[in-house]
């Protein structure tokens, strides 16, 4: 018969454990956004139709919130902090909350613990600020927000 500690270590490295079951989801994604970074590095977006275009910048003329995004991310595997804000403030800015939210989701799946998503307050400020980007970037005065 095993010794109680050694069946709780055993159970948690084992394929199809509880712990390897519950970490899958923020792995995966932590996967999903490594590989996503690794293209945008090899393949640069700051090169006129890379990666295709804007639906709304090529309907309206102005950028959405979210233009510049994947040249932020270029500018961040290159180490280029200044080059990656001055392509999206927003989603740079937005790096260590969603950083945050990832170890928490990874801790609580690691202790076996339920895993809740963003409140609703937290959900509703985070839309709010990337409106308020959206429309202060394509205004003169917000013009340096701007990709």
């Amino acid at each position: 018969m095993r010794a109680p500690a050694t069946e709780a270590l055993t159970a948690s490295v084992v394929p199809g454990s509880r712990r390897v079951r519950d970490l899958a989801a923020p792995l995966g994604l932590a996967t999903a956004v490594a590989a996503a970074s690794l293209a945008l590095h090899v393949r640069d977006p700051h090169q006129q139709g890379s990666w295709g275009f804007c639906p709304f910048l090529v309907l309206t003329g102005h950028p959405c919130p979210g233009c510049g995004g994947l040249r932020a991310v270029n500018d961040l595997t290159h180490f280029d902090l200044v080059g990656a804000a001055s392509s999206n403030l927003y989603f740079v800015a937005s790096i260590p909350f969603l950083a945050f939210g990832w170890l928490v989701w990874v801790r609580r799946a690691w202790a076996g613990q339920p895993v809740e998503g963003p409140s609703t307050r937290v959900v509703a400020v985070a839309l709010v600020l990337l409106v308020a980007f959206g429309v202060a970037r394509n205004t003169p005065w917000g013009a340096w927000l701007a990709p």
